[in-house]
């Protein structure tokens, strides 16, 4: 074969990150900046669901990078790690609370997970986060009223969002920031139909010495 008749096409290079695997560390990086986003109100509830499914759909490293270009990166607080809410776990299955024609309560000194799904038909459910441990900065509660009632009582000094509708019913977060920056912030979605869902604080009940309780339980 005569090689100067037939030069070789120079390879073609990919841009650089764009065709590299992602790993589960790239997502989990990726959906923390998409977590303080929500947390600080850059995102709404709806806007950080369907990031969060791109997130765990991407292939690649280049496909995760555009879902945060409009975002700033995570930042951390000098002393973040002595605020510490316990090591970072992966995203594992929600938590289900369910009543039907009863009634069903999570209150006391309990550890509240990153999701939680509420669903109430013709029934009651109480969730109490007043005396809970808050193992992530982020928690984010799911709630359906279908002629029943759902209600989420929080401590006075975090930071409580949320969105929703009510059908013929009344679907009410009462929102609160907190003062401090890394408290944690609870963000209640859902709808009732004939019902009610109701986020609010507890007068009088706070999160005491927060940072030593979270040293305490998971440092």
């Amino acid at each position: 074969m005569d090689l100067d008749k037939h030069p070789q096409k120079p390879v073609a290079h990919a841009e650089p990150g764009v065709a590299i695997r992602a790993s589960d560390a790239d997502r989990d990086r990726i959906a923390d900046i998409l977590r303080d986003a929500l947390a600080e109100g850059r995102l709404d509830a709806e806007e950080h669901s369907e990031r969060i499914e791109a997130v765990y759909r991407a292939k690649t490293v280049g496909e995760l990078e555009p879902i945060v270009q409009d975002l700033p990166a995570t930042r951390r607080r000098p002393d973040a790690t002595s605020y510490a809410y316990g090591p970072e776990e992966p995203a594992g299955p929600a938590d289900n609370l369910i009543a039907v024609f009863s009634s069903s309560t999570r209150k006391g000194r309990w550890r509240v997970g990153r999701r939680t799904n509420a669903f109430s038909l013709f029934g009651n459910i109480e969730i109490d986060l007043t005396e809970a441990l808050f193992g992530q900065r982020l928690t984010v509660i799911n709630a359906t009223s279908i002629f029943g009632n759902v209600e989420v009582r929080v401590p006075e000094n975090i930071s409580l969002r949320g969105s929703g509708t009510g059908f013929f019913g009344n679907f009410e977060v009462l929102t609160l920031e907190a003062e401090d920056p890394e408290a944690p912030v609870v963000v209640v979605n859902g709808y009732s139909l004939f019902g009610n869902v109701e986020a609010k604080p507890k007068r009088g009940r706070r999160i005491s010495d927060l940072h030593d309780r979270l040293r305490e339980h998971f440092g």
